[in-house]
């Protein structure tokens, strides 16, 4: 099998010709090999080797830096069966509730970041974000819903929230239904 792969070849980046640099200036070429330069490189005596080898020794690596990458987001998870039970028969607690009508998707996404970050650290467990239902411009399409509605469980998905958030669900008919979402939070690490 050949690796003919049938693309274009890329040639070396900045970075990659920088490293190869400092890989072929710290290799020595074989005795009797000529160096690029064409020269037949110098024979050292045993002392000179010896001490080049020590200075060698004691050089710093020159190591490239490491691109250090963010662990990935923890995935999100639906709230329990029970839990939902509960809210349903009003016997478990909203710890907080943030209204989200009437404001832009910048100010709106802005507000549920910070409210988000405060209920993280005030150590509670479930939160409440009203997004209303929306209102449809055309009576042709009665299902299509607020933005508000659709943009807040993409934002909900992506990582700066993840850090923020266990998972959420559509809220019950009790905390506003369709309008609505139950958000569980996740605890500081």
């Amino acid at each position: 099998m050949t690796g003919g792969g049938g693309g274009k070849k890329r040639g070396l980046t900045g970075e990659d010709r920088s490293l190869w640099d400092q890989v072929a200036k710290s290799i020595k070429p074989l005795p009797g090999r000529r160096t690029k330069s064409g020269r037949e490189p110098e024979a050292l005596s045993v002392e000179d080797q010896i001490s080049k080898g020590a200075e060698k020794r004691n050089r710093p690596l020159a190591v490239p830096p490491v691109k250090h990458r963010d662990p990935p987001a923890p995935p999100l998870a639906p709230i329990d069966r029970r839990l939902k039970l509960k809210l349903s028969r009003g016997s478990a607690e909203i710890d907080a509730k943030l209204d989200l009508h009437g404001h832009t998707q910048a100010e709106a996404k802005s507000r549920l970041l910070r409210f988000l970050e405060t209920a993280q650290s005030r150590e509670h467990s479930l939160v409440l974000v009203i997004t209303g239902k929306g209102k449809s411009r055309d009576d042709n399409w009665p299902n299509e819903g607020g933005v508000l509605k659709r943009q807040v469980p993409l934002w909900l998905s992506q990582p700066e929230f993840r850090a923020l958030v266990i998972g959420f669900e559509e809220a019950g008919t009790r905390h506003g239904g369709a309008g609505a979402l139950y958000i569980r939070v996740r605890r500081r690490r």
